[in-house]
């Protein structure tokens, strides 16, 4: 499926997901050690199965352009302290926002940049920010700009920088990605950025992406040791319930999408499932027809157990035979066409099989909190005034 939306370098930050109800995209340090029957990334979550994904747009950061894992995100909303008490409310932001929003050593971070940076994270959860957490999501939003601008800037300052044919080349990708040059310019319309802006913002991700290279990621290293040792002390969390692996295809249809277009959706869907009973391959037919991000993975949405998906996701899934296929399903958030290729009882995964994920949930850590004291560092010695 093309892209509506050109790819840019912002990922949707942690405060972001949380209010417009979808899983935190950013690659910080966990929450809890990696569990072994995580589904794979872009799986519907329990809040929605499918709906993050479900926007006309798979907004993923520019290719080769993005910070791994991205900037560092800002605290999670106003929620309870250790102490019991609750976090001061985010301060409020102007309904309407000032064509300057912030300054980063005198560089402007301007309107535009919150504004599409938001259209993506509400692309990347499926639905708009709720009117009770839009200040906290323009705050964290703010955050993460000023963040690139810092690091943009340090690797200037370093001599750092990337030429005009580097950015050429990204933004060729981005052109790529689209069947014509029309289709294109549309596209960065609705996203409301000019390609020059667009080009702007690729060049300050690259340059981010060069400090954030040289001073944090090319000096993690996690040792087998220190992964034997890891799975060791949280057995437990590797131990698995029942599980079952599936791949869907997802067509997604708005709650308040009017009976002409459902009823063309559901016309769609019904012909997907011909062609599947007909002997189309499911992998090949999820990638040309399904509206998930898992689309790119032939629709394979891996092992995941009971209470890791929305109920009614759920039910289906559990409720078919390996090597078997649903019909057409209409859940909350659209329609779905599962595919059950292997069910498992409970255990404890074996190393061997979560090795690659303890090692990346040990490095994300070590970057995160090498991310957060190159900032430090870096704002220490800069000037950052937020104008709202």
């Amino acid at each position: 499926m093309k892209r509506v939306f050109p790819r840019l370098p912002w990922g949707a930050c942690a405060v972001c997901m949380v209010a417009l109800g979808a899983g935190c995209q950013k690659t910080g340090t966990p929450a809890k050690p990696p569990d072994a029957g995580d589904k794979s990334p872009g799986a519907p979550t329990r809040q929605t199965a499918g709906a993050q994904r479900s926007a006309p747009a798979e907004v993923t950061g520019l290719p080769g352009a993005t910070i791994p894992p991205g900037p560092p995100g800002p605290p999670g909303p106003p929620g309870p302290l250790s102490n019991g008490q609750l976090a001061a409310p985010a301060k409020p932001v102007p309904a309407v926002l000032p064509a300057v929003v912030a300054r980063v050593n005198g560089e402007d971070v301007q309107k535009w940049e919150v504004e599409t940076a938001l259209k993506q994270a509400e692309a990347n959860a499926g639905g708009p920010v709720p009117a009770d957490k839009r200040d906290a999501v323009l705050r964290s939003i703010l955050d993460e700009l000023v963040t690139y601008h810092l690091l943009a800037q340090e690797a200037h300052g370093r001599k750092m920088d990337v030429s005009d044919t580097d950015v050429d080349t990204e933004m060729l990708k981005i052109r790529q990605d689209f069947p014509t040059e029309e289709a294109y310019k549309q596209a960065l319309l609705l996203q409301g950025v000019t390609i020059d802006q667009l080009r702007d913002v690729t060049r300050r991700a690259m340059q981010a992406r060069k400090i954030v290279d040289a001073e944090v990621t090319t000096k993690i290293a996690v040792q087998d040791a220190e992964v034997d040792a890891f799975y060791a002390q949280n057995i437990e969390c590797f131990k698995q319930g029942d599980t079952v692996h599936v791949s869907h295809i997802y067509l997604a249809v708005p709650p308040d999408a009017p009976p002409a277009e459902k009823n063309q959706k559901r016309a769609a869907a019904s012909e997907i499932l011909k062609q599947l009973r007909g002997g189309a391959d499911f992998a090949k037919v999820a990638r040309e027809n399904s509206n998930d991000a898992t689309a790119a993975n032939g629709g394979d949405l891996g092992f995941f157990g009971k209470g890791d998906m929305p109920p009614d996701f759920e039910k289906v899934a559990f409720g078919l035979k390996p090597g078997t296929m649903s019909g057409v399903v209409e859940l909350q958030t659209g329609l779905h066409i599962l595919k059950v290729h292997e069910r498992r009882g409970p255990r404890t995964a074996p190393l061997a099989e979560v090795r690659d994920k303890v090692k990346e949930y040990l490095v994300n850590g070590r970057r995160q909190t090498m991310l957060l004291q190159l900032l430090g560092q870096i704002k220490a010695r800069s000037k950052i005034q937020i104008l709202v």
